[in-house]
């Protein structure tokens, strides 16, 4: 077998947690480039943070004169969800908090060593708005994709729900709308007092820049997790049948069935392996198959949804 196939659930979790750090970089990005230097208060942790960021503008200047004297983003929010998952830890279970401490913590660091724009990436604050909450959508999205967490809101969604029977949906569209909409209390900045703005016009674009990012984000990270979700179905036809199964039990984690089936021109009895997958792990399944019995013949198809354990839940409507 190639060695990409004998790859022990070690390296498969090192490579998670690589690629959820790695996915965390434009997530930070965005925020220190764009969101913050456009006085932008978005949905989640990222929005309280840029809160604490706007409302302590000058207070700390001994400590940080590098943030203009505000508390910087990478305190805040590991102070914050330090604390989120502590309460986690206790009521919804340790389990939960491990691969979501290292996006927390690795959040942190993209943070602390990217620096704070004066000046925003994108000037028109509409379309900063929506090219940053897009490539910020796509980030989380990936992070979610390899079962990692930002933290934030998915923690306070996840204790609520553990106590109430409410969706987490709800929770997190409850929890952002506060968020956003508490942004209109802040001060404005200093420099456009002087340039004469309008306070209350300022402060209302605030709020729907905010909406205007957090929708962009949505619909990114809806587009990111819909491709997930995307499920294929294999039926392979090999004398190896055994083997096929096993590696594709072992390496990909997918239940495998192994039907009886009669070659009709042959009259031989042949098995046929049935393997449900999602369309991202179908490259792996076709590595295990071509490295197994290269002369296999192998049926694969979309499917439009599957649903129980290791795919998604049945609800009801």
């Amino acid at each position: 077998m190639e060695p990409l196939l004998q790859k022990n659930p070690l390296q498969r979790t090192v490579r998670e947690y690589l690629m959820i750090i790695l996915a965390l970089f434009p997530f930070a990005l965005m925020v220190n480039w764009i969101f913050v230097p456009q006085n932008v208060v978005g949905a989640g942790l990222t929005g309280i943070c840029s809160i604490i960021y706007y409302a302590t503008q000058g207070l700390f200047i001994d400590l940080f004169p590098e943030y203009g004297g505000s508390i910087p983003l990478w305190i805040s929010s590991l102070t914050i969800n330090i604390i989120l998952l502590l309460i986690a830890g206790l009521t919804v279970g340790w389990r939960f908090c491990i691969r979501t401490l290292v996006g927390v913590i690795a959040l942190a660091f993209w943070y602390r060593i990217i620096p704070m724009r004066v000046t925003p990436l994108i000037e028109d604050p509409v379309s900063a708005c929506i090219i940053g909450g897009f490539v910020f959508g796509i980030s989380l999205g990936i992070v979610m994709l390899y079962n990692g967490s930002s933290g934030g809101t998915d923690i306070v969604a996840m204790i609520i729900h553990n106590y109430k029977d409410v969706s987490l949906g709800k929770v997190m569209i409850i929890c952002d709308a506060i968020i956003i909409a508490s942004s209109y209390f802040l001060p404005i900045p200093e420099q456009l007092y002087v340039a004469g703005m309008d306070v209350v016009d300022f402060k209302i674009k605030r709020i729907l820049y905010g909406l205007c990012m957090t929708v962009s984000y949505t619909v990114a990270l809806d587009w990111v997790m819909a491709r997930m979700r995307q499920s294929v179905q294999f039926f392979i036809f090999s004398t190896k049948y055994a083997e096929i199964a096993t590696a594709i039990n072992q390496t990909v984690h997918r239940g495998v069935t192994v039907l009886d089936g009669i070659g009709w021109y042959s009259q031989q009895t042949i098995r046929v392996v049935t393997v449900l997958a999602r369309k991202h792990e179908s490259h792996l399944i076709f590595q295990i198959i071509k490295s197994i019995d290269p002369n296999a013949f192998v049926s694969q198809a979309n499917v439009s949804g599957v649903f129980g354990q290791g795919f998604d839940t049945i609800k009801n409507k």
